[in-house]
């Protein structure tokens, strides 16, 4: 079975072009935890230390209540299809972050308005793409 993957490495992934966003803010909770609660939850908490795989899949499982002896092989089932990474996330797209992946592909959440942003963006060293627009031209 092929295994897709939604990691990067050494790579900033910027806010949309139409993120409303000028300063970071944490997304608000619904009824219930959103994808991007969970996303934030698991990135501010932890920086460096999950794959783009391990929070999409984490985040997959917490919305879809897979048990812990269930995971890797509903892990295994996730990836064998393509899935959307995190240049698709809200948390790009509408709430004011940017996601950086380290040499070993580890992911840290990265405010807008940080000097680290910043830094992120005039790094030649670093590759970069934008988060997926909202909204098509």
């Amino acid at each position: 079975m092929k295994t897709y993957t939604t990691n990067y490495t050494n790579t900033f992934i910027e806010i949309a072009e139409d993120c409303p966003a000028f300063q970071a803010q944490i997304p608000p909770e619904k009824k219930g935890k959103t994808l991007a609660n969970l996303q934030y939850e698991k990135l501010i908490k932890s920086p460096y230390q999950y794959s783009s795989d391990d929070i999409i899949f984490e985040c997959y499982a917490i919305k879809n209540d897979i048990s812990e002896n269930e995971k890797e092989n509903e892990r295994q089932k996730f990836f064998s299809k393509g899935q959307p990474c995190l240049r698709c996330s809200p948390l790009a797209k509408k709430y004011g972050f940017g996601f950086h992946h380290n040499k070993e592909g580890k992911v840290a959440l990265v405010a807008i308005e940080s000097e680290e942003y910043q830094t992120l963006l005039n790094d030649s060293s670093i590759a970069k793409t934008k988060a997926m627009r909202s909204k098509r031209k």
